[in-house]
């Protein structure tokens, strides 16, 4: 894993140093932009983060190893208002978004900064708790509906269906699942 900053050729643009200015934006991006937007703030001088996972991929026969965003359709911008509407000018953006709670996005990211900088083994993980409704995206229960029960073990759960009134549970990966309305 490598730390997902994009760097420029002046040298690395750290949105987590003492002296970095301005708020944090969250800039929801259009579909495959994350890696461009990031490019061009850097390019423009702004402080900004795209946190990015080492994956493989299989393509027929062949596999490759690709980043991808940790959190496709987002990227993080560190500065002033006007860096966001900037950006938005390029049409690469589908919305930006203010911050209310700096303190908590800035440790958050730089907590995610940190583990990537340590490569350690991170994985797409959804946001689980007790009472979502889930659907399993991939592998023997795929389109299997349920809520969240309870955690059973640090990475799995259980899924409680209703089928005649009645509840039973199965034990299913939680990177498996998507939540659903």
């Amino acid at each position: 894993m490598a730390l997902g900053i994009v760097t420029n050729p002046m040298g690395l643009i750290d949105p987590f140093a003492e002296d970095a200015q301005g708020l944090w934006y969250l800039l929801r991006t259009r579909t495959r932009q994350e890696k461009a937007v990031a490019n061009d703030l850097t390019n423009r001088g702004v402080a900004n983060y795209l946190p990015l996972l080492h994956c493989k991929r299989y393509y027929g026969n062949r596999k490759a190893e690709v980043e991808l965003p940790m959190f496709p359709g987002y990227v993080f911008l560190r500065g002033a208002a006007d860096d966001a509407y900037a950006t938005d000018r390029a049409g690469r953006l589908a919305q930006i978004i203010s911050v209310t709670n700096q303190r908590r996005l800035h440790d958050e990211l730089k907590n995610i900064s940190l583990a990537l900088g340590s490569h350690a083994h991170l994985s797409y993980y959804p946001y689980l708790t007790k009472g979502v409704n889930v659907e399993v995206r991939s592998g023997p229960f795929r389109g299997l509906r349920g809520m969240i029960e309870d955690w059973s073990k640090r990475d799995r759960l259980i899924l409680q269906v209703e089928i005649l009134g009645r509840g039973v549970s199965l034990e299913v990966d939680a990177a498996l699942l998507d939540v659903v309305d």
